[in-house]
């Protein structure tokens, strides 16, 4: 089958490449830099050294931190005002500091805001400034998509998709991961598996991002489980890095399926990880979904070292139970039941990711499955 695999940013990859971030930043030609950064990352004196990186190059800099969990609309909008006049942005942190850069970047070159381009409803303006992305937890993979996710002022997650939202440079560096804690790298962990295996298994898979998706879920199999066990482990800190952003060049070029339908609707009820919202999601369909016994499924297993797709379900379940993962969703979810999931399930923005669904998603599998999530218990 034809297949068009979109392009790589430059990624390099390496301990301690993000004291390069300031030159990087120069050699872009940059004079004027928006870092957007976790809060928490610049506070513990993180911000302090990249200043004075910037500082030692000669480049103006000012930094962005106001933001926590999600990327809300609100975030979005005050670090595009702080992006306007700057030649380059820096994200520097999780999913949400490299979403939030992203977006500034683009919406700053142009005259409209954010909504403007929410759920692609106009192209996005055709030369973004620059952009440096440096993942510091190991799952979204948004440092090589073209993809960025954020909360609209209904409290929906929405996306603004495009070529002009990619990097210009990726940097890797293990080093900033071994922070991260237990719960956090297993979530995150999890997040990137599904993208790989959902990439890989679902009706836009093609052997151009199997490439990355197969070699994602060896990596993050063999080292996903050290890294939560065992945190100063450089090494599997690296493959698990690797990995997310290999599973986000596969979701870059195939999308997900349905068990990011469910983590999206779930976070339009109430907050909630995207990485353990992902990977329960993930084990509530997995039975289901290797019933369609496809040759992309028994691929994807065998990427895992397993003999064939219908191992994949305990196989998960498994490394769940091994990372520590507690199947149960945040208190806030107490006030919903199992008909608003499904709803929201339903909704607009949820649809390509149910279409995409190696296996045709009827109104009942969502009902079955919102049932399923809904009965979890609400204790963290």
């Amino acid at each position: 089958m034809p297949f068009t695999t979109s392009f790589v940013p430059e990624i390099r990859f390496g301990e301690g490449v993000h004291e390069t971030i300031a030159a990087c930043a120069r050699a872009l030609g940059a004079r004027s830099v928006l870092v957007v950064i976790d809060g928490f990352l610049a506070a513990g004196g993180l911000g302090g050294r990249l200043a004075d990186q910037f500082d030692a190059e000669g480049v103006a800099v000012e930094f962005f931190s106001g933001f926590a969990g999600e990327p809300k609309l609100a975030a979005v909008e005050a670090a595009t005002a702080a992006a306007s006049g700057k030649d380059l942005v820096v994200g520097l942190g999780g999913g949400s500091a490299l979403d939030i850069a992203k977006i500034a970047a683009c919406v700053a070159a142009g005259a409209d805001g954010p909504m403007h381009y929410a759920l692609a409803a106009h192209p996005l303006p055709g030369r973004p400034l620059r952009k440096i992305l440096v993942p510091t937890t190991a799952g979204t993979g948004s440092e090589t998509s073209a993809t960025t996710i954020f909360t609209g002022p209904e409290g929906k997650k929405l996306w603004i998709w495009g070529p002009e939202t990619k990097a210009d440079l990726v940097l890797l560096d293990p080093a900033l991961t071994v922070t991260l804690p237990a719960n956090l790298t297993a979530w995150c962990g999890l997040d990137a598996f599904v993208h790989a295996f959902e990439a890989a298994t679902n009706r836009n898979a093609h052997a151009g991002a199997a490439l990355y998706a197969h070699a994602a879920l060896g990596l993050l199999v063999e080292a996903l489980e050290t890294a939560v066990k065992n945190p100063a482990d450089r090494e599997a800190r690296g493959k698990v890095l690797l990995g997310a952003c290999y599973a986000g060049i596969a979701i870059d070029n195939c999308g997900t399926a349905i068990a990011h339908t469910i983590s999206h609707a779930l976070a339009g009820l109430a907050p909630v990880h995207h990485g353990l919202a992902t990977a329960l999601g993930f084990e509530a369909t997995l039975a289901w979904l290797v019933e369609a016994d496809t040759p992309d499924l028994a691929a994807a297993a065998r990427a895992c070292g397993l003999q064939d797709a219908a191992m994949l379900p305990g196989f998960v379940a498994d490394l769940m139970d091994r990372c520590g993962i507690v199947r149960a969703l945040p208190a806030a979810f107490a006030a919903f039941i199992a008909e608003d999931l499904a709803r929201e399930m339903r909704a607009p923005e949820n649809q390509p990711m149910r279409r995409s669904t190696i296996r045709a998603v009827s109104d009942a599998d969502i009902d079955t499955f919102a049932a399923s999530m809904m009965a979890l218990p609400r204790t963290l």
